[in-house]
């Protein structure tokens, strides 16, 4: 296996899609996010755990209600089961990456904006990228 070796913090910084698969093993999932000024991922509620780190831009982290401010080197660890949201609060794009565990999203998916997420009824269907 070759896994994924890149230089996360140059492909979140250049990336311009809301959601973007860049890579999944049995176990996680590498995933890059760019959130339009006041857009937000919505509130949501994983069984799974769920890790973010923001590159540029700023934003709030919502974790069962409580609301943190976050910017550029801040991470965001969300466990299993808590309700929780990305916002962005400035007025540049908010640029993140975020890792799924177990796997969250189909191998490869790619949504440009929030409304091609929501009407895409994707899964982890199984499938690595390996």
């Amino acid at each position: 296996m070759k896994g994924f070796v890149q230089d996360i913090e140059v492909l979140t910084i250049r990336n311009d899609e809301f959601r973007k698969v860049l890579y999944t093993a049995k176990n996680c999932q590498l995933v890059l996010m760019a959130l339009k000024p006041q857009e937000e991922i919505g509130a949501e509620v994983h069984q799974l755990d769920q890790f973010f780190r923001v590159e540029e831009g700023l934003g709030e982290a919502v974790l069962d209600g409580v609301r943190t401010p976050i910017r550029p080197g801040f991470a965001v660890l969300v466990p299993a089961g808590a309700r929780h949201n990305i916002v962005n609060t400035g007025s540049e794009p908010l640029k993140l990456y975020t890792l799924y565990a177990p796997p969250n999203h189909r191998d490869g998916v790619m949504h440009r904006t929030r409304a091609d997420a929501e009407a895409d009824n994707e899964h982890f269907d199984g499938k690595t990228s390996e």
